[in-house]
């Protein structure tokens, strides 16, 4: 409380440590202490919280840059398909895909395919592809791509579904999707969402699109390997390191998407934190 020519004025305070020195921010809160004043401490501790965050993910993104500038073209374009191996063998792994990390390297780099079913080794090349396809153009997340993602993902083994919105009613465990008939004017209403929050911090967004993408469901199947190519499109167009949801540890993965946004997105930040805080260290 401040007060000013016999005045009161109350504020919100939170103190923190940043670099070694102690930062304060605070919040006007009115000439009364608000009824709901324990529900504005949480949403003004949740902000500077998520601020801190951010300057995090900032240093990340310096970090993993200063990293990736140092290689040579040539390392670079193995240095993705690497990550490409990596990441295929994760998202198909937990879409049900018998091919190992290892096989999914040997069918990759040497044309050597394994005594698997013949759908998981087209769906691994066929991922592969749109993974570097997606690293090399860059595209923002709209209608038409993502539907040529989907197609091209399944175009080998789900010809009835590749690159179409379902029409009819699926359900994920206990969790029912969106009717078909809304699924067309939810995922445009998604691209918006996408389209006019470009500003919004490139992890933040990833993990918010990814969630929202996955609710809405709009696929027969393949919507948990399309909307992982989406956050990571997000993170790559905004020269942040990707995150792969690695096959060991998708039963909190489940349980995130299980719960809010709000909470998906601590899930994906903690996540993201874990992952790259080498690049921390960089800066």
């Amino acid at each position: 409380m401040r007060v000013i020519k016999r005045k009161k004025y109350y504020y919100i305070q939170h103190s923190f440590r940043k670099r070694g020195k102690v930062v304060t921010k605070e919040k006007y809160l009115g000439k009364t202490i608000p009824p709901d004043i324990e529900v504005a401490k949480q949403f003004f501790l949740e902000e500077c919280n998520k601020a801190n965050l951010f300057v995090l993910f900032e240093k990340i993104r310096k970090g993993f840059q200063k990293e990736w500038n140092k290689y040579p073209n040539s390392i670079k374009e193995k240095v993705k398909e690497q990550i490409a191996i990596a990441f295929t063998y994760n998202t198909n792994a937990i879409e049900g895909s018998t091919i190992t990390l290892e096989e999914t390297r040997e069918l990759i780099e040497n044309d050597i395919a394994p005594n698997k079913p013949l759908k998981d080794i087209k769906e691994t090349e066929d991922h592969v592809k749109v993974f570097l396809e997606m690293l090399k153009k860059r595209e923002d997340v709209d209608f038409h791509t993502i539907l040529k993602w989907h197609k091209e993902l399944f175009k080998n083994t789900k010809k009835d579904i590749a690159g179409k919105l379902r029409d009819y009613l699926v359900r994920v465990g206990d969790y029912r999707a969106p009717d078909w008939q809304d699924v067309e004017s939810l995922i445009k209403g998604f691209i918006k969402f996408c389209q006019t929050n470009k500003k919004m911090n490139p992890v933040e967004l990833a993990a918010r699109a990814h969630y929202k993408f996955e609710k809405i469901h709009p696929f027969g199947d393949g919507n948990g390997r399309v909307g992982r190519l989406i956050m990571n499109s997000i993170l790559w167009r905004n020269k942040y390191p990707l995150i792969i949801i690695e096959y060991q540890k998708r039963k909190s993965y489940y349980k995130a998407l299980r719960k809010d946004e709000n909470q998906f997105f601590n899930y994906f930040a903690r996540r993201y934190l874990s992952i790259h805080k080498k690049y921390l260290k960089q800066i």
